[in-house]
């Protein structure tokens, strides 16, 4: 049965909405609870309690605020509110992590209709690892691109005796848009395997054009980088070369013939 422009917009609208709802719930409770420990058996555990103001975003500040800072850097706020949007912009990216198999059910489900079976077969083959590169995206920039690009860039104040005051709102900012872009660009494997899985491209095309890809991602580092020095440039650039070479690697070396994916 075929679907007019308005059936396929109201379909989206549903999943939109859906997406909507998971990430709510799960922003709703980062802000509204608490994560109070407990030790049983020498192991320790947590279990929430209500507490707006003393909120998982909130006990999420302070531990970003504790392995990211030097104890020389005081994190300030400098207008009514924006502790409050810090916690929330740290609540929203966290629910989308934590809704994220939601996201990528939906979104699945509405393209579903329009992909051929080999193609179904291809994004089904990769949704989990596209969570689980997201997440490890993140973790990676939260351990270790952020703590070394902002203890680089501290140093240009040490050494000319500077007080530093970090604004609240520019620093979760400033880590949450790294976690992001590195959540998103640890797809690039997945990516890479499922154009040439797909038959869109032959598996040496990503060999033949390397240096160009190498190019645009340092022209992306350059671009998203805080400072010009060209320095932290590398802390981005560097781990998506790595991507491409592991991407290149699938493509070649795992991606299935494409006569065996359209028979």
């Amino acid at each position: 049965m075929s679907m007019t422009i308005m059936d396929h917009l109201e379909e989206l609208r549903k999943r939109v909405f859906r997406m909507v709802i998971a990430i709510g719930i799960v922003t709703f409770f980062i802000l509204g609870f608490h994560l109070t420990p407990f030790v049983y058996n020498r192991i320790h555990f947590y279990y929430p309690t209500f507490s707006p103001f003393d909120n998982i975003a909130a006990q999420a500040t302070l531990s970003m605020k504790h392995h990211l800072l030097p104890p020389e850097v005081q994190l300030i706020q400098t207008a009514p509110g924006q502790a409050f949007f810090a916690q929330f912009y740290i609540a929203v990216l966290l629910g989308v992590a934590v809704a994220m198999p939601v996201i990528v059910r939906e979104f699945m489900a509405f393209l579903t209709p329009a992909l051929a079976k080999n193609e179904i077969q291809i994004i089904k083959s990769i949704t989990i690892p596209a969570v689980a590169l997201f997440v490890a995206g993140c973790i990676f920039s939260y351990t270790v691109v952020t703590p070394y690009t902002l203890a680089f860039l501290y140093k240009y104040g040490e050494s000319a005796g500077l007080l530093t005051f970090l604004n609240v709102v520019d620093f979760i900012t400033f880590i949450l848009q790294f976690m992001l872009a590195f959540g998103i660009s640890f797809q690039l494997p997945l990516i890479m395997y499922a154009v040439t899985a797909s038959g869109m491209v032959d598996e040496k095309f990503w060999r033949r054009n390397i240096k160009w890809a190498v190019i645009a991602i340092v022209i992306l580092g350059a671009a998203i980088t805080p400072d010009g020095s060209g320095i932290t440039m590398w802390f981005v650039a560097g781990p998506l070369i790595g991507l491409y070479l592991i991407g290149m690697f699938l493509a070649e070396r795992r991606a299935p013939p494409i006569d065996t994916l359209k028979s």
